[in-house]
Protein backbone atom coordinates (compact mmCIF):
# COMPACT_ATOMS: atom_id res chain seq x y z
CA UNK A 1 0.00 0.00 0.00
CA UNK A 2 1.13 3.56 -0.59
CA UNK A 3 1.46 4.80 2.98
CA UNK A 4 5.16 5.44 2.65
CA UNK A 5 4.57 9.19 2.84
CA UNK A 6 2.31 9.26 5.89
CA UNK A 7 3.28 11.85 8.46
CA UNK A 8 3.26 9.63 11.52
CA UNK A 9 4.58 9.94 15.08
CA UNK A 10 4.93 7.67 18.06
CA UNK A 11 2.06 7.75 20.55
CA UNK A 12 4.16 9.57 23.18
CA UNK A 13 3.10 13.21 22.75
CA UNK A 14 6.58 14.58 23.34
CA UNK A 15 8.03 12.69 20.34
CA UNK A 16 7.46 14.12 16.90
CA UNK A 17 9.76 12.04 14.70
CA UNK A 18 8.59 10.06 11.72
CA UNK A 19 8.67 6.29 12.20
CA UNK A 20 7.92 3.28 10.04
CA UNK A 21 5.62 0.41 10.80
CA UNK A 22 7.58 -2.79 11.50
CA UNK A 23 7.97 -4.50 8.17
CA UNK A 24 7.93 -8.12 7.13
CA UNK A 25 7.92 -9.99 3.85
CA UNK A 26 4.46 -10.40 2.38
CA UNK A 27 3.56 -13.95 1.44
CA UNK A 28 -0.11 -13.99 0.44
CA UNK A 29 -2.28 -11.13 -0.79
CA UNK A 30 -6.01 -11.40 -1.37
CA UNK A 31 -7.09 -8.65 -3.77
CA UNK A 32 -10.77 -7.76 -3.44
CA UNK A 33 -12.51 -5.27 -5.71
CA UNK A 34 -15.91 -3.75 -5.07
CA UNK A 35 -17.49 -3.96 -8.51
CA UNK A 36 -20.90 -4.91 -9.86
CA UNK A 37 -20.67 -6.67 -13.21
CA UNK A 38 -23.25 -7.84 -15.72
CA UNK A 39 -23.34 -11.17 -17.52
CA UNK A 40 -20.37 -11.65 -19.84
CA UNK A 41 -18.01 -9.23 -18.09
CA UNK A 42 -14.76 -10.35 -16.44
CA UNK A 43 -12.22 -8.62 -14.24
CA UNK A 44 -8.44 -8.87 -14.30
CA UNK A 45 -5.58 -7.41 -12.25
CA UNK A 46 -2.25 -6.30 -13.69
CA UNK A 47 0.87 -4.99 -11.98
CA UNK A 48 4.64 -4.54 -12.10
CA UNK A 49 5.37 -7.98 -10.63
CA UNK A 50 5.91 -11.30 -12.46
CA UNK A 51 2.93 -12.88 -10.68
CA UNK A 52 0.75 -9.99 -11.89
CA UNK A 53 1.99 -10.11 -15.47
CA UNK A 54 4.75 -7.48 -15.18
CA UNK A 55 2.56 -5.01 -17.03
CA UNK A 56 1.91 -7.42 -19.91
CA UNK A 57 -1.86 -7.39 -20.48
CA UNK A 58 -1.74 -10.87 -22.00
CA UNK A 59 -0.50 -12.11 -18.63
CA UNK A 60 -2.95 -10.17 -16.45
CA UNK A 61 -4.45 -12.35 -13.69
CA UNK A 62 -8.12 -13.33 -13.95
CA UNK A 63 -10.26 -12.64 -10.87
CA UNK A 64 -13.12 -14.70 -9.48
CA UNK A 65 -16.72 -13.59 -9.07
CA UNK A 66 -17.67 -13.65 -5.37
CA UNK A 67 -21.08 -11.98 -5.37
CA UNK A 68 -22.93 -8.98 -6.81
CA UNK A 69 -20.56 -6.62 -5.02
CA UNK A 70 -17.12 -8.27 -5.05
CA UNK A 71 -14.55 -9.93 -7.27
CA UNK A 72 -11.33 -11.32 -5.79
CA UNK A 73 -8.13 -13.24 -6.40
CA UNK A 74 -5.50 -14.60 -4.02
CA UNK A 75 -1.82 -14.42 -5.01
CA UNK A 76 0.80 -16.49 -3.18
CA UNK A 77 3.94 -14.39 -3.46
CA UNK A 78 5.98 -16.89 -1.42
CA UNK A 79 6.44 -18.95 -4.61
CA UNK A 80 8.45 -15.98 -5.90
CA UNK A 81 10.64 -15.51 -2.81
CA UNK A 82 7.92 -13.52 -1.02
CA UNK A 83 7.13 -9.89 -1.75
CA UNK A 84 9.70 -7.35 -0.61
CA UNK A 85 9.45 -4.58 -3.19
CA UNK A 86 6.47 -2.21 -3.72
CA UNK A 87 4.13 -3.17 -6.53
CA UNK A 88 1.80 -0.90 -8.48
CA UNK A 89 -1.36 -2.55 -9.70
CA UNK A 90 -4.48 -1.75 -11.69
CA UNK A 91 -7.81 -3.45 -12.41
CA UNK A 92 -9.09 -4.13 -15.93
CA UNK A 93 -12.66 -4.85 -17.03
CA UNK A 94 -13.13 -7.12 -20.04
CA UNK A 95 -16.54 -6.74 -21.64
CA UNK A 96 -18.43 -9.53 -23.38
CA UNK A 97 -17.34 -8.15 -26.78
CA UNK A 98 -13.67 -8.21 -25.76
CA UNK A 99 -13.32 -4.46 -25.29
CA UNK A 100 -11.11 -3.57 -22.31
CA UNK A 101 -11.85 -0.79 -19.83
CA UNK A 102 -9.04 0.35 -17.54
CA UNK A 103 -9.58 2.05 -14.24
CA UNK A 104 -8.10 5.55 -14.01
CA UNK A 105 -4.65 6.08 -12.56
CA UNK A 106 -1.94 3.75 -11.32
CA UNK A 107 -1.67 4.87 -7.70
CA UNK A 108 -2.73 1.64 -6.02
CA UNK A 109 0.50 0.53 -4.36
CA UNK A 110 1.29 -2.39 -2.07
CA UNK A 111 4.43 -1.58 -0.08
CA UNK A 112 5.78 -4.41 2.11
CA UNK A 113 8.01 -2.03 4.07
CA UNK A 114 4.91 -0.73 5.85
CA UNK A 115 3.35 -4.12 6.57
CA UNK A 116 3.82 -6.11 9.78
CA UNK A 117 1.89 -9.23 8.72
CA UNK A 118 2.67 -11.83 6.05
CA UNK A 119 -0.96 -12.03 4.88
CA UNK A 120 -2.69 -9.01 3.38
CA UNK A 121 -6.22 -8.35 2.19
CA UNK A 122 -6.86 -5.32 0.03
CA UNK A 123 -10.40 -4.02 -0.36
CA UNK A 124 -10.30 -1.74 -3.38
CA UNK A 125 -12.69 0.61 -5.14
CA UNK A 126 -12.74 0.90 -8.94
CA UNK A 127 -11.60 4.34 -10.09
CA UNK A 128 -13.87 5.20 -13.02
CA UNK A 129 -12.12 7.58 -15.44
CA UNK A 130 -15.21 9.76 -15.63
CA UNK A 131 -15.26 10.64 -11.95
CA UNK A 132 -15.21 14.41 -11.59
CA UNK A 133 -12.54 14.24 -8.88
CA UNK A 134 -9.92 12.69 -11.17
CA UNK A 135 -9.44 16.03 -12.91
CA UNK A 136 -7.95 17.40 -9.69
CA UNK A 137 -5.21 14.76 -9.64
CA UNK A 138 -3.70 15.93 -12.91
CA UNK A 139 -0.35 17.75 -12.77
CA UNK A 140 -1.70 21.33 -13.11
CA UNK A 141 -3.80 20.89 -9.98
CA UNK A 142 -1.43 18.71 -7.95
CA UNK A 143 1.74 20.66 -8.69
CA UNK A 144 0.35 24.19 -8.91
CA UNK A 145 -3.28 25.05 -8.27
CA UNK A 146 -3.90 22.92 -5.16
CA UNK A 147 -0.36 22.54 -3.88
CA UNK A 148 -0.70 25.24 -1.22
CA UNK A 149 -3.72 23.44 0.31
CA UNK A 150 -1.62 20.71 1.91
CA UNK A 151 -1.93 20.48 5.70
CA UNK A 152 0.52 18.59 7.90
CA UNK A 153 -1.21 16.28 10.38
CA UNK A 154 0.50 14.03 12.94
CA UNK A 155 -1.01 10.54 13.02
CA UNK A 156 -0.28 8.18 15.92
CA UNK A 157 0.80 4.62 15.09
CA UNK A 158 -0.65 1.81 17.22
CA UNK A 159 1.63 -0.95 18.46
CA UNK A 160 -0.36 -3.36 16.30
CA UNK A 161 -2.00 -2.46 13.00
CA UNK A 162 -4.90 -4.54 11.72
CA UNK A 163 -6.46 -2.12 9.22
CA UNK A 164 -5.33 0.75 6.99
CA UNK A 165 -8.01 3.18 5.88
CA UNK A 166 -7.27 5.17 2.74
CA UNK A 167 -9.47 7.66 0.91
CA UNK A 168 -9.08 10.52 -1.55
CA UNK A 169 -10.63 13.96 -1.67
CA UNK A 170 -8.80 16.64 -3.65
CA UNK A 171 -10.33 19.96 -2.67
CA UNK A 172 -9.86 20.40 1.07
CA UNK A 173 -8.46 23.88 1.75
CA UNK A 174 -5.45 24.67 3.89
CA UNK A 175 -6.16 23.85 7.54
CA UNK A 176 -8.53 20.96 6.90
CA UNK A 177 -7.99 17.21 6.85
CA UNK A 178 -10.02 14.02 6.55
CA UNK A 179 -11.26 12.26 9.67
CA UNK A 180 -12.84 8.86 10.33
CA UNK A 181 -15.86 8.16 12.55
CA UNK A 182 -17.81 4.94 12.96
CA UNK A 183 -19.91 2.58 15.04
CA UNK A 184 -17.13 0.93 17.08
CA UNK A 185 -15.11 2.16 20.05
CA UNK A 186 -11.95 2.68 18.01
CA UNK A 187 -13.92 4.99 15.70
CA UNK A 188 -15.41 7.06 18.54
CA UNK A 189 -18.88 5.46 18.31
CA UNK A 190 -20.05 8.27 16.01
CA UNK A 191 -18.94 11.00 18.42
CA UNK A 192 -17.81 13.97 16.35
CA UNK A 193 -15.85 15.58 19.19
CA UNK A 194 -13.12 12.91 18.99
CA UNK A 195 -12.76 11.68 15.39
CA UNK A 196 -9.76 9.71 14.12
CA UNK A 197 -7.63 12.12 12.10
CA UNK A 198 -6.05 11.05 8.82
CA UNK A 199 -2.88 12.30 7.14
CA UNK A 200 -1.73 12.94 3.58
CA UNK A 201 1.82 13.69 2.62
CA UNK A 202 2.39 16.55 0.20
CA UNK A 203 2.24 15.29 -3.36
CA UNK A 204 0.38 12.11 -2.43
CA UNK A 205 -3.26 11.35 -3.26
CA UNK A 206 -4.57 9.37 -0.33
CA UNK A 207 -5.42 10.42 3.20
CA UNK A 208 -4.56 7.41 5.37
CA UNK A 209 -4.51 6.13 8.93
CA UNK A 210 -3.44 2.77 10.45
CA UNK A 211 -5.64 1.38 13.23
CA UNK A 212 -5.85 -1.58 15.61
CA UNK A 213 -9.41 -2.90 15.55
CA UNK A 214 -8.66 -6.13 17.45
CA UNK A 215 -11.19 -5.49 20.24
CA UNK A 216 -13.99 -4.16 18.02
CA UNK A 217 -17.06 -6.04 16.85
CA UNK A 218 -17.66 -6.51 13.13
CA UNK A 219 -19.20 -5.49 10.81
CA UNK A 220 -18.35 -1.84 11.43
CA UNK A 221 -20.28 1.07 9.93
CA UNK A 222 -18.23 4.18 9.27
CA UNK A 223 -18.00 7.42 7.32
CA UNK A 224 -15.31 9.89 6.42
CA UNK A 225 -15.61 13.50 7.43
CA UNK A 226 -13.85 16.86 7.31
CA UNK A 227 -11.96 18.24 10.32
CA UNK A 228 -10.66 21.76 10.91
CA UNK A 229 -7.11 21.42 12.29
CA UNK A 230 -6.94 25.09 13.28
CA UNK A 231 -10.23 25.38 15.17
CA UNK A 232 -9.93 21.70 16.17
CA UNK A 233 -13.57 21.06 15.30
CA UNK A 234 -15.49 18.57 13.19
CA UNK A 235 -17.02 20.25 10.11
CA UNK A 236 -19.12 17.71 8.24
CA UNK A 237 -19.67 14.10 7.23
CA UNK A 238 -19.30 12.93 3.67
CA UNK A 239 -22.59 12.49 1.83
CA UNK A 240 -24.25 9.17 1.03
CA UNK A 241 -24.82 5.96 2.95
CA UNK A 242 -22.57 4.57 5.66
CA UNK A 243 -19.64 2.47 4.52
CA UNK A 244 -19.45 -1.07 5.93
CA UNK A 245 -16.29 -2.94 6.92
CA UNK A 246 -16.78 -6.72 7.03
CA UNK A 247 -13.15 -7.91 7.25
CA UNK A 248 -12.44 -8.50 10.97
CA UNK A 249 -9.10 -8.25 12.71
CA UNK A 250 -7.23 -11.55 12.48
CA UNK A 251 -3.90 -12.85 13.69
CA UNK A 252 -1.08 -12.44 11.13
CA UNK A 253 -3.48 -10.56 8.86
CA UNK A 254 -3.74 -6.92 7.79
CA UNK A 255 -6.49 -5.30 5.74
CA UNK A 256 -5.99 -2.30 3.46
CA UNK A 257 -9.03 -0.33 2.39
CA UNK A 258 -8.65 1.79 -0.75
CA UNK A 259 -12.02 3.48 -0.33
CA UNK A 260 -11.84 5.61 -3.47
CA UNK A 261 -13.22 9.13 -3.17
CA UNK A 262 -15.06 10.76 -0.30
CA UNK A 263 -18.60 11.64 -1.33
CA UNK A 264 -18.37 15.43 -1.36
CA UNK A 265 -20.04 18.25 -3.34
CA UNK A 266 -18.34 18.57 -6.73
CA UNK A 267 -18.85 22.26 -7.39
CA UNK A 268 -16.41 23.67 -4.85
CA UNK A 269 -13.62 24.74 -7.24
CA UNK A 270 -13.81 27.36 -9.96
CA UNK A 271 -11.10 29.08 -11.93
CA UNK A 272 -10.76 31.51 -14.82
CA UNK A 273 -7.92 32.16 -17.21
CA UNK A 274 -6.73 34.25 -20.12
CA UNK A 275 -5.63 33.21 -23.63
CA UNK A 276 -3.17 35.36 -25.56
CA UNK A 277 -0.36 35.05 -28.14
CA UNK A 278 3.11 35.65 -26.71
CA UNK A 279 3.95 38.16 -29.44
CA UNK A 280 1.22 40.43 -28.03
CA UNK A 281 2.94 40.69 -24.65
CA UNK A 282 5.30 43.43 -25.76
CA UNK A 283 6.71 45.28 -22.75
CA UNK A 284 9.01 48.28 -22.30
CA UNK A 285 11.98 45.93 -22.17
CA UNK A 286 11.00 43.89 -25.22
CA UNK A 287 12.69 44.08 -28.59
CA UNK A 288 9.71 44.90 -30.77
CA UNK A 289 7.73 41.79 -29.85
CA UNK A 290 6.46 39.93 -26.81
CA UNK A 291 8.98 37.43 -25.48
CA UNK A 292 8.99 34.45 -23.11
CA UNK A 293 10.36 36.65 -20.34
CA UNK A 294 7.31 38.93 -20.69
CA UNK A 295 5.11 36.05 -19.53
CA UNK A 296 6.27 36.88 -16.00
CA UNK A 297 4.56 40.27 -16.24
CA UNK A 298 1.35 38.56 -17.33
CA UNK A 299 1.69 36.18 -14.39
CA UNK A 300 1.91 39.15 -12.02
CA UNK A 301 -1.24 40.66 -13.51
CA UNK A 302 -3.10 37.33 -13.54
CA UNK A 303 -2.30 36.76 -9.88
CA UNK A 304 -3.44 40.27 -8.99
CA UNK A 305 -6.84 39.86 -10.66
CA UNK A 306 -7.36 36.28 -9.44
CA UNK A 307 -6.86 34.26 -12.62
CA UNK A 308 -5.59 30.69 -12.45
CA UNK A 309 -4.45 29.90 -15.99
CA UNK A 310 -2.63 31.46 -18.92
CA UNK A 311 -2.97 29.86 -22.33
CA UNK A 312 -0.68 30.95 -25.15
CA UNK A 313 -0.94 30.44 -28.87
CA UNK A 314 1.61 28.10 -30.51
CA UNK A 315 5.23 29.18 -30.05
CA UNK A 316 6.75 26.71 -32.52
CA UNK A 317 9.37 27.78 -35.05
CA UNK A 318 7.65 28.65 -38.34
CA UNK A 319 10.71 29.92 -40.23
CA UNK A 320 10.31 28.63 -43.79
CA UNK A 321 10.74 31.61 -46.12
CA UNK A 322 12.32 34.29 -43.87
CA UNK A 323 9.42 36.56 -44.82
CA UNK A 324 6.29 37.93 -43.12
CA UNK A 325 4.34 34.86 -44.27
CA UNK A 326 6.21 32.88 -41.60
CA UNK A 327 4.34 34.87 -38.94
CA UNK A 328 1.38 32.47 -39.15
CA UNK A 329 1.81 30.59 -35.83
CA UNK A 330 0.15 27.35 -36.94
CA UNK A 331 2.53 26.51 -39.83
CA UNK A 332 5.18 24.88 -37.65
CA UNK A 333 8.29 23.54 -39.34
CA UNK A 334 8.82 21.46 -36.19
CA UNK A 335 6.41 20.17 -33.60
CA UNK A 336 9.16 20.62 -31.01
CA UNK A 337 11.36 23.59 -31.89
CA UNK A 338 10.56 27.00 -30.39
CA UNK A 339 10.56 30.24 -32.37
CA UNK A 340 13.72 32.39 -32.04
CA UNK A 341 11.45 35.45 -32.11
CA UNK A 342 10.61 34.92 -28.43
CA UNK A 343 14.17 34.97 -27.12
CA UNK A 344 15.03 37.82 -24.76
CA UNK A 345 18.44 39.28 -25.67
CA UNK A 346 19.16 40.87 -22.28
CA UNK A 347 19.26 37.44 -20.68
CA UNK A 348 21.85 36.25 -23.20
CA UNK A 349 24.53 38.92 -23.00
CA UNK A 350 27.45 39.35 -20.66
CA UNK A 351 29.75 42.37 -20.19
CA UNK A 352 31.50 41.80 -23.54
CA UNK A 353 28.32 42.44 -25.53
CA UNK A 354 26.29 44.59 -23.17
CA UNK A 355 27.29 47.90 -24.79
CA UNK A 356 26.55 46.55 -28.25
CA UNK A 357 23.09 45.47 -27.15
CA UNK A 358 22.38 48.90 -25.68
CA UNK A 359 23.35 50.48 -28.98
CA UNK A 360 21.17 48.02 -30.89
CA UNK A 361 18.19 48.86 -28.71
CA UNK A 362 18.70 52.60 -29.23
CA UNK A 363 18.63 52.10 -32.97
CA UNK A 364 15.50 50.00 -32.86
CA UNK A 365 13.41 51.55 -30.09
CA UNK A 366 10.86 52.43 -32.75
CA UNK A 367 10.09 48.73 -33.08
CA UNK A 368 8.38 48.82 -29.70
CA UNK A 369 6.39 51.89 -30.71
CA UNK A 370 4.79 50.22 -33.73
CA UNK A 371 1.11 49.25 -33.55
CA UNK A 372 1.90 45.86 -35.04
CA UNK A 373 4.98 43.66 -34.91
CA UNK A 374 7.47 44.14 -37.73
CA UNK A 375 8.00 40.42 -37.99
CA UNK A 376 10.73 40.39 -40.62
CA UNK A 377 12.89 43.14 -39.14
CA UNK A 378 12.60 41.95 -35.53
CA UNK A 379 13.47 38.38 -36.49
CA UNK A 380 16.39 39.47 -38.67
CA UNK A 381 17.95 41.74 -36.04
CA UNK A 382 17.49 39.19 -33.28
CA UNK A 383 19.09 36.37 -35.22
CA UNK A 384 22.07 38.53 -36.18
CA UNK A 385 22.70 39.51 -32.58
CA UNK A 386 22.18 35.96 -31.27
CA UNK A 387 24.89 34.81 -33.70
CA UNK A 388 27.30 37.31 -32.11
CA UNK A 389 26.44 35.93 -28.68
CA UNK A 390 26.92 32.38 -29.94
CA UNK A 391 30.36 33.21 -31.37
CA UNK A 392 31.42 34.52 -27.93
CA UNK A 393 29.95 31.63 -25.94
CA UNK A 394 30.40 28.68 -28.31
CA UNK A 395 33.35 27.09 -26.52
CA UNK A 396 31.83 27.22 -23.04
CA UNK A 397 28.41 26.28 -24.38
CA UNK A 398 29.66 23.07 -25.95
CA UNK A 399 31.13 21.83 -22.65
CA UNK A 400 28.11 22.82 -20.56
CA UNK A 401 26.89 19.65 -18.81
CA UNK A 402 23.34 21.05 -18.56
CA UNK A 403 23.26 21.54 -22.33
CA UNK A 404 24.52 18.02 -22.90
CA UNK A 405 21.73 16.66 -20.73
CA UNK A 406 19.20 18.71 -22.71
CA UNK A 407 20.72 17.55 -25.99
CA UNK A 408 20.52 13.87 -25.08
CA UNK A 409 16.87 14.23 -24.06
CA UNK A 410 15.94 16.06 -27.26
CA UNK A 411 18.36 14.68 -29.83
CA UNK A 412 15.60 12.77 -31.65
CA UNK A 413 14.14 16.05 -32.96
CA UNK A 414 16.82 18.68 -32.29
CA UNK A 415 19.47 17.20 -34.54
CA UNK A 416 17.19 16.73 -37.60
CA UNK A 417 15.66 20.18 -37.02
CA UNK A 418 19.07 21.89 -36.89
CA UNK A 419 20.23 20.09 -40.03
CA UNK A 420 16.99 21.03 -41.79
CA UNK A 421 17.53 24.71 -40.91
CA UNK A 422 21.08 24.53 -42.24
CA UNK A 423 19.96 22.97 -45.54
CA UNK A 424 17.00 25.34 -45.86
CA UNK A 425 19.32 28.33 -45.71
CA UNK A 426 22.05 26.68 -47.79
CA UNK A 427 19.68 25.95 -50.69
CA UNK A 428 17.42 28.98 -50.21
CA UNK A 429 14.18 27.05 -49.79
CA UNK A 430 12.35 24.93 -47.23
CA UNK A 431 10.96 22.74 -50.01
CA UNK A 432 13.28 19.78 -49.59
CA UNK A 433 12.01 18.34 -52.87
CA UNK A 434 14.00 21.08 -54.65
CA UNK A 435 17.26 20.50 -52.79
CA UNK A 436 20.06 19.18 -55.04
CA UNK A 437 21.09 16.82 -52.23
CA UNK A 438 19.58 15.42 -49.02
CA UNK A 439 16.03 15.35 -50.39
CA UNK A 440 15.48 12.20 -48.37
CA UNK A 441 16.35 12.00 -44.70
CA UNK A 442 19.13 9.46 -44.20
CA UNK A 443 20.81 8.91 -40.84
CA UNK A 444 24.26 8.29 -42.29
CA UNK A 445 24.22 11.57 -44.22
CA UNK A 446 22.90 13.46 -41.20
CA UNK A 447 25.69 12.07 -39.03
CA UNK A 448 28.25 13.33 -41.52
CA UNK A 449 26.77 16.86 -41.42
CA UNK A 450 26.65 16.95 -37.60
CA UNK A 451 30.21 15.67 -37.13
CA UNK A 452 32.66 18.17 -35.63
CA UNK A 453 34.85 18.13 -38.74
CA UNK A 454 31.90 19.02 -40.99
CA UNK A 455 31.82 22.47 -42.62
CA UNK A 456 28.19 22.64 -41.47
CA UNK A 457 29.02 21.97 -37.82
CA UNK A 458 29.11 25.55 -36.50
CA UNK A 459 25.85 26.51 -38.19
CA UNK A 460 24.10 23.37 -36.93
CA UNK A 461 25.38 23.91 -33.39
CA UNK A 462 24.10 27.50 -33.58
CA UNK A 463 20.57 26.13 -33.90
CA UNK A 464 21.21 23.90 -30.86
CA UNK A 465 22.27 27.00 -28.96
CA UNK A 466 19.17 28.98 -29.93
CA UNK A 467 16.80 26.15 -28.98
CA UNK A 468 18.55 25.58 -25.67
CA UNK A 469 18.34 29.26 -24.72
CA UNK A 470 14.66 29.34 -25.69
CA UNK A 471 14.12 26.24 -23.56
CA UNK A 472 15.77 27.90 -20.55
CA UNK A 473 13.77 31.13 -20.88
CA UNK A 474 10.41 29.39 -21.36
CA UNK A 475 11.19 27.03 -18.49
CA UNK A 476 12.04 29.99 -16.22
CA UNK A 477 8.79 31.74 -17.15
CA UNK A 478 6.82 28.56 -16.51
CA UNK A 479 8.50 28.05 -13.14
CA UNK A 480 7.69 31.64 -12.20
CA UNK A 481 4.06 31.04 -13.08
CA UNK A 482 3.93 27.87 -10.99
CA UNK A 483 5.54 29.57 -8.02
CA UNK A 484 2.75 32.14 -8.17
CA UNK A 485 -0.03 29.57 -8.43
CA UNK A 486 -0.66 30.06 -12.17
CA UNK A 487 -0.82 27.28 -14.75
CA UNK A 488 0.78 27.96 -18.12
CA UNK A 489 -0.97 26.05 -20.89
CA UNK A 490 0.34 25.67 -24.41
CA UNK A 491 -1.42 25.30 -27.74
CA UNK A 492 -0.39 22.64 -30.26
CA UNK A 493 -0.95 23.18 -33.99
CA UNK A 494 -3.21 20.48 -35.38
CA UNK A 495 -1.06 20.09 -38.49
CA UNK A 496 2.51 20.61 -39.67
CA UNK A 497 3.95 22.68 -42.49
CA UNK A 498 4.41 20.44 -45.53
CA UNK A 499 7.94 21.74 -46.11
CA UNK A 500 9.20 21.41 -42.57
CA UNK A 501 11.63 19.28 -40.58
CA UNK A 502 8.95 16.81 -39.49
CA UNK A 503 7.71 16.11 -43.01
CA UNK A 504 11.32 15.77 -44.20
CA UNK A 505 12.31 13.40 -41.38
CA UNK A 506 9.10 11.32 -41.25
CA UNK A 507 7.31 11.47 -44.63
CA UNK A 508 5.63 8.14 -43.85
CA UNK A 509 3.56 9.82 -41.16
CA UNK A 510 1.75 12.06 -43.66
CA UNK A 511 -0.32 11.96 -46.83
CA UNK A 512 1.67 14.58 -48.71
CA UNK A 513 -0.73 14.46 -51.68
CA UNK A 514 -3.63 15.63 -49.50
CA UNK A 515 -4.39 18.93 -47.73
CA UNK A 516 -6.16 19.45 -44.43
CA UNK A 517 -8.78 22.11 -43.85
CA UNK A 518 -12.20 22.83 -42.42
CA UNK A 519 -15.69 22.52 -43.93
CA UNK A 520 -17.84 25.59 -44.69
CA UNK A 521 -19.30 27.41 -41.71
CA UNK A 522 -20.67 30.83 -40.80
CA UNK A 523 -17.21 32.37 -40.77
CA UNK A 524 -15.91 30.82 -44.00
CA UNK A 525 -18.74 29.99 -46.38
CA UNK A 526 -16.35 28.26 -48.81
CA UNK A 527 -14.54 26.34 -46.11
CA UNK A 528 -10.84 26.59 -45.32
CA UNK A 529 -7.80 24.99 -46.92
CA UNK A 530 -4.93 25.09 -44.46
CA UNK A 531 -2.49 23.46 -46.86
CA UNK A 532 -1.17 21.02 -44.27
CA UNK A 533 -0.69 17.37 -45.24
CA UNK A 534 -3.09 15.01 -43.52
CA UNK A 535 -1.85 12.37 -41.08
CA UNK A 536 -1.35 8.82 -42.19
Amino acid sequence: MDTEYLTIVEKQPEINSKILIPNTSIQVVRFQLRFHTIYGQELFISGNHPLLGNGNLDKAVAMQYDNDSFWSVEIDFSVNDDLYEPIHYQYILCNANGVLNFECGDNKVLDPSFMSSPNITTVDAWNYAGYYENAFYTEPFVQVLLKANHTEVAVAIPNKTTHFFKVKTPLLPKGQTVCLIGSCKSLSKWKTNSPVLMSRNEGEDYYAVPLDLTTDLFPIAYKYGVYDTIQKTFIQFEQGNNRILYEPAQKLQQTILHDGFMVMPNLSWKGAGVAIPVFSLRSENSFGVGEFNDLKLLVDWSKKVGLKLIQILPVNDTTATHSWTDSYPYAAISAFALHPLYLNLDLLVDAALEKELVKLKLNFNQLNALEVVDYELVTKEKIQFIRKVFDKKKKTFLIDTNFHQYFLQNKHWLEPYAVFCYLRDLYGTADFNQWPKFQQYKIAEINELTAMESVAYDTIVFHYFVQYQLHLQLKAATQYAHENGIVLKGDIPIGIYRYGADAWQHPNLYHMELQAGAPPDGFAVKGQNWGFPTYN
